[in-house]
């Protein structure tokens, strides 16, 4: 039985790092589907997104954007108010939120490239802004309902598959992220047995996050937003309760730890 097959009436969907590349698709594949009722599309300013507001042109008020910062737990815990003031069960939360090389995120290939500043970036991106946000959304997680909780991380973040060594920071940041994703997977469990918690590598996409490392990347194996997001979503679909706590690639394989 898939996902949607378990589900007893429309999904109720959050996504978080919705106004851009993956997150974005994601956005725009759920709302296509019939038996999703509503989508909450997160971004630090999701309001000013013009693919966003193209969106909600279209689908009303099925699209629900809200400005939130997943890095600020003052955010998160008012985000978290007010679904639950809307009386709101996710079925499908999803967090796409990430950096490699951005601000003072560094794409380190040396020892002697890191800094304090650059490792606290990348893990407050990659690894705590996903974590914080399944920590305040808990409640909406609860109980008997079907749910996926899925994250995006890495296949670099693989510590058994990590043969070239570099990119320091987002190599560990996407490791934490998997052990936190794996631990949250035993804990929800026993919150919701029909719950399932999923680490998803998207494979290399064209988006901001790639692109200035894009040039070594063989055309067939560099994906479109719109390509990555179907086939993650046709990976969830697969996965229950069984497989929670799992990490898996783009293409359906399990990636080792």
């Amino acid at each position: 039985m898939t996902f949607w097959q378990r589900l007893s009436a429309p999904a109720e969907v959050l996504i978080c790092g919705a106004s851009r590349g993956i997150g974005l698709a994601l956005t725009e594949r759920l709302l296509a589907r019939d038996d999703v009722a509503r989508v909450w599309a997160l971004a630090r300013h999701a309001s000013q997104s013009a693919p966003l507001d193209d969106l909600a042109g279209r689908h009303g008020e099925r699209l629900q954007c809200l400005d939130v910062d997943a890095c600020d737990e003052r955010e998160l815990h008012s985000l978290s108010r007010h679904l639950q003031n809307a009386e709101v069960r996710l079925n499908l939360l999803l967090c796409s939120v990430g950096t490699l090389q951005e601000g003072a995120s560094r794409a380190e290939k040396s020892l002697a490239q890191l800094d304090l500043a650059g490792l606290q970036a990348t893990f407050e991106r990659n690894t705590f802004a996903p974590i914080l946000l399944l920590k305040h959304l808990l409640p909406l997680l609860r109980g008997q309902h079907p749910c996926t909780v899925a994250a995006l991380s890495a296949r670099v973040g693989s510590i058994g598959d990590n043969r070239l060594g570099g990119w320091y920071s987002y190599r560990a940041s996407k490791a934490a992220l998997n052990q936190l994703l794996r631990s949250a997977s035993i804990e929800l469990r026993r919150l919701n047995p029909q719950s399932c918690v999923l680490a998803l590598h998207p494979g290399t996409t064209d988006t901001e996050l790639s692109r200035p490392f894009q040039a070594n990347v063989p055309a067939d194996q560099l994906f479109t937003p719109a390509f990555a997001a179907e086939c993650l979503l046709a990976v969830l679909e697969g996965q229950g309760p069984e497989q929670s706590g799992s990490f898996w690639a783009w293409d359906g394989q399990p990636i080792p730890w």
